[in-house]
């Protein structure tokens, strides 16, 4: 009772400390079903989709991106070595944080003199869902907070 108690008070915590979205857009592509939801006053920059259908990047107007797509899993990997393959990066590429669990992947790191967070979730189909996240680390205190609210709104069959 006692572990049920503190559950609950940790989980109250956690949702409090989230941020609200006070205007949000829930973006669902098409061709996979791809589904995220993000506040949409701060990413109101939306880009020219790409012609395969395949997801969508809005900008912000502080300089941080928002990519959401997703595409076959062709070379049928796992969720271990996608994560081993996506961490090997172009450019200036580190990973500072990685978590694979049986249908998802979470990297962050450094990419180019930003912060990313990439969420990939594994669907059916052997669709691969995306979040891709990118914003300069002197918004470190506006960005962080948001990428367990995004990331956890990541949906797809």
């Amino acid at each position: 009772m006692v572990l049920a108690r503190r559950l609950a008070v940790l989980g109250a915590v956690a949702l409090a400390a989230a941020p609200a979205f006070a205007d949000t857009l829930t973006y669902r592509n098409a061709r996979f079903g791809t589904s995220l939801t993000f506040p949409a006053e701060v990413f109101s920059d939306q880009m020219e989709a790409p012609a395969n259908g395949d997801g969508m990047t809005w900008l912000s107007d502080d300089g941080a991106s928002l990519a959401v797509y997703a595409s076959h899993n062709a070379l049928d990997l796992s969720p271990r070595e996608f994560a081993d393959q996506a961490s090997q990066g172009q450019g200036e590429f580190e990973v500072t944080y990685r978590r694979v669990a049986d249908d998802w992947v979470v990297l962050s790191g450094y990419e180019d003199g930003k912060i990313f967070y990439y969420r990939f979730e594994f669907g059916a189909d052997d669709v691969i869902h995306a979040m891709l996240l990118k914003y300069p680390p002197t918004l470190r205190d506006k960005y962080d907070p948001l990428t367990g609210k995004l990331g956890s709104s990541l949906e797809g069959p």
